[in-house]
């Protein structure tokens, strides 16, 4: 399974984008919330609080049961 290349979550079988860049660079988006935030809005993931970039930097990642 990928992952998210803006969230870092992974994409289940049968879901999730595509995206491939002219210079052949494959990217992968969990939903359409996180490919318009990387592409159209040119935001980074490490600057976002919600992705899990962000929290690996900061230390604050959630524990999963």
């Amino acid at each position: 399974m990928p992952k998210c290349t803006f969230s870092g979550q992974q994409i289940k079988p049968g879901t999730g984008l595509m995206y491939v860049l002219k210079e052949g660079k494959v990217l992968w988006f969990k939903n359409s919330k996180c490919m318009t935030n990387y592409i159209k809005l040119k935001r980074k993931p490490l600057q976002t609080r919600w992705t899990e970039y962000f929290r690996a930097e900061k230390g604050k990642s959630k524990s999963v049961n």
